[in-house]
C-alpha cells in the first residue's frame, strides 16, 4: 500500500511526463546554465539523477531536483534567471510561440527574475499543478506548498497575472508586494490577495537561509565529483571505488 508521500511522488512524475509529452519536439534550442550552486542539485537523465555543477546546462524538458540542502541559480539566453530552493522539483521548458513557458514547478519554491527585452515586455509563463502565472518582466516567487498542490504566488517587483489551472475563470492581477494562494478546490475568484507582506516575510526567511548556504563558502556539488556521474553510482563501472576500510584497533599501552 502506497504512503501519501509515495502517491504524491508518483503523481508529480506522471504530471511532469504529461507536460513533457505536450511540448513540441521541434523546439530543442535554449538551455539553462547553472551560475550558482550549493548542496545536492541534480537533473533527471534517462530516469536517473545526475549531479549538476556550476557551468552545466539543463536542456528543455529536463527535470531539476534539489535535496534538503540544495540551491541553484540558472540563467537562460535572454539573461533571465530562476532560483530553485531546497526540496524542489522543477521542469525547465522553452520558447513556445509568443509566450515562453519557462518552468513547471511540481514541488517546492522558485524565484524568477524576468529581464525586459530592450525595454519591451518579455512574455513568460510559469505553471504549477494548480496555477498559471503570466509575466512580462518582473521578479516573483512561486511555491507549491503541500500535498494538495496549493500554490503561493508573491510579487517582489512588477506585475503578474494568475489563473487557476483546474478551475477556469478570470485572471487575477498581482502588483508589487502582493501575494495570493491558489487552492486546488477553490476558485481563484474566492482567493484573497494579501497586501500586508505576511507571505513575503515567510519567503524572505527561506530565501535568507538558502543564500547563507551559498555565502558560507560551500563548494558547488559538495561531496560529489564534477564529472557528471549519476548521483548513486560510479563512472568507472569496471573499477568501482572500494568501500572504506576500518583502521586496525590501537594496541593497548603496556603497563609500567
Amino acid at each position: 500500500m502506497f504512503s501519501r508521500r509515495s502517491y504524491r511522488t508518483a503523481r508529480w512524475l506522471l504530471w511532469a511526463a504529461a507536460c513533457i509529452y505536450l511540448v513540441p519536439i521541434h523546439a530543442e534550442s535554449g538551455a539553462a546554465t547553472v551560475i550558482t550552486l550549493t548542496g545536492q542539485v541534480s537533473v533527471l537523465r534517462d530516469d536517473a539523477p545526475w549531479v549538476l555543477n556550476v557551468g552545466d546546462a539543463v536542456q528543455p524538458r529536463q527535470i531539476v531536483i534539489t535535496g534538503p540542502d540544495g540551491f541553484a541559480v540558472f540563467q537562460v539566453s535572454d539573461g533571465s534567471t530562476f532560483e530553485v530552493f531546497p526540496n524542489a522539483r522543477v521542469v525547465f521548458r522553452e520558447n513556445l510561440g509568443s509566450w515562453r513557458d519557462l518552468l513547471d514547478v511540481l514541488l517546492g519554491r522558485v524565484k524568477v527574475h524576468i529581464q525586459k527585452l530592450g525595454g519591451q515586455p518579455n512574455y513568460n509563463r510559469v505553471r504549477t499543478p494548480t496555477a498559471v502565472i503570466s509575466v512580462r518582466g518582473t521578479i516573483f516567487d512561486v511555491a507549491v506548498e503541500d500535498e494538495d498542490d496549493t500554490t503561493l504566488v508573491s510579487v517582489e517587483e512588477g506585475q503578474v497575472g494568475v489563473q487557476h489551472l483546474l478551475r477556469p475563470g478570470p485572471e487575477r492581477i498581482l502588483n508589487k508586494g502582493e501575494s495570493v494562494r491558489v487552492f486546488r478546490n477553490q476558485p481563484l475568484a474566492q482567493a484573497t490577495i494579501d497586501k500586508d507582506s505576511v507571505f513575503r516575510e515567510v519567503l524572505r526567511r527561506a530565501e535568507q537561509a538558502a543564500y547563507q548556504m551559498v555565502y558560507r563558502g560551500q563548494l558547488p556539488g559538495t561531496g560529489v565529483g564534477s564529472t557528471g556521474c549519476p548521483v548513486a553510482s560510479s563512472c568507472d563501472t569496471k573499477h568501482p571505488t572500494p568501500p572504506p576500510t576500518t583502521p586496525p584497533p590501537t594496541a593497548p599501552t603496556p603497563p609500567h
